[in-house]
């Protein structure tokens, strides 16, 4: 049972040259194939352009490389697609490698016939299909059953066989081979079958899903493909807004992408489910370093731009005006010292009337008035 992930076919026609409209993201099952179909251009464009040597596997089907595959091809009759206008889809994904990218041109006798398609996909009469289709994996004979005649339990049984596998390469760091893997795994559990379920069956399958998209989100980070990572672990909090490892890889890889305070958002949600977490607490803190280099940075910068502050220089003091201040000043101290002296003068010229009564008797009043008179006139 082969696993491809196949854009939809482009189709022309004697009689009309429009591309074979799209189809749906969800997982559809033929036979012993799983799909996973994405949505066609939206402005009618033709297919990527290849400029690797066309391959004939049949007379009715070609293959052009876009990317190279790791792993090796699927055993005879591993893929299987018994319906009519699937053969020649069958005979491409047969001759690909895991991890192979290609373009199959499929000639209309082993696609949609003379008749076309006008339900879905719309492909006109006798039309030509061209396929861009990547091989995920496939799984062997080993297997036992298509995906369609497993039960939930032995869905997630395999699915969780395959994450298993890929932590194994992961450990070993094989990146590619482990994301290969996990979306195997993933690819078990699609949108059309995690919507039946319910309850246990969905917490048993999510148990299973959700690691094999944080361990996708880990290998893409190492690979420096942040975006991607970011898309993982959304998937993840879109069912658990509280899982930490999403919120720390989602917030590790916007921080790589420079996306600062939306990764500090995640941070420190994760910090308020995990506030002991080291990693959390490491991240958050260079954050805060980054902030400071940042807003160093932006100071000298907006400092060679307008230029030093002015230094603000000293009035010089009036010689004039100090001079005069000096004077005034002295003027005063001089007045207060002479008005001490004059008092300190009649006090003792009182005490010295007093003493004369008191010894000589009467004193002339003229005499004591006269130096009276005498003190005053020092004034």
């Amino acid at each position: 049972m082969a696993v491809v992930e196949e854009d939809a076919p482009s189709a022309a026609a004697a009689s009309a040259s429009d591309p074979a409209a799209g189809s749906s993201d969800n997982e559809i099952t033929v036979e012993e194939a799983s799909f996973v179909h994405t949505e066609p251009p939206q402005d009618g464009s033709a297919p990527p352009v290849v400029s690797s040597d066309m391959e004939v596997l049949h007379d009715k089907v070609k293959k052009q490389v876009i990317k190279e595959g790791h792993g090796k091809r699927p055993l005879k009759f591993a893929t299987c697609f018994e319906k009519k206008e699937m053969s020649g889809l069958g005979i491409g994904v047969g001759n690909m490698k895991s991890g192979e990218r290609a373009l199959l041109h499929v000639g209309w006798e082993l696609g949609y016939g003379k008749e076309g398609s006008f339900s879905f996909p719309n492909v006109p009469p006798m039309a030509d299909l061209v396929y861009e289709v990547e091989l995920i994996g496939f799984d062997d004979v080993k297997e036992g059953k298509a995906r369609s005649d497993m039960t939930v339990e032995e869905r997630i049984a395999a699915a969780d066989r395959r994450k298993i596998e890929g932590n194994e390469y992961f450990k070993e760091k094989k990146l590619e081979e482990a994301m290969q893997q996990y979306e195997m795994a993933i690819a078990y559990m699609g949108d059309d079958f995690m919507f039946q379920l319910f309850g246990k069956y969905r917490d048993m399958a999510l148990a299973v899903k959700n690691p094999c998209h944080l361990n996708m989100a880990a290998c893409l980070i190492k690979l420096n493909r942040f975006d991607e990572s970011i898309v993982q672990c959304s998937i993840v909090l879109s069912e658990d807004e509280s899982n930490v490892k999403a919120l720390f890889r989602r917030g590790k890889a916007k921080s790589e992408l420079g996306q600062t305070e939306s990764a500090r958002e995640d941070f420190l949600k994760a910090k308020k489910y995990s506030p002991e977490d080291k990693e959390i607490l490491r991240e958050l803190r260079l954050l805060a370093e980054q902030d400071k280099a940042l807003y160093q940075k932006q100071k000298e910068l907006y400092k060679g731009l307008f230029g030093p502050r002015p230094e603000v220089k000293p009035k010089k003091a009036n010689f004039l005006v100090v001079f005069w201040q000096w004077l005034v000043s002295l003027i005063r101290y001089l007045v207060r010292m002479f008005k001490h002296v004059v008092v300190l003068k009649l006090l003792w010229l009182a005490e010295e009337r007093k003493l004369l009564k008191d010894t000589f008797g009467p004193v002339n009043c003229l005499s004591f008035a006269q130096a009276i008179y005498d003190c005053s006139s020092c004034r």
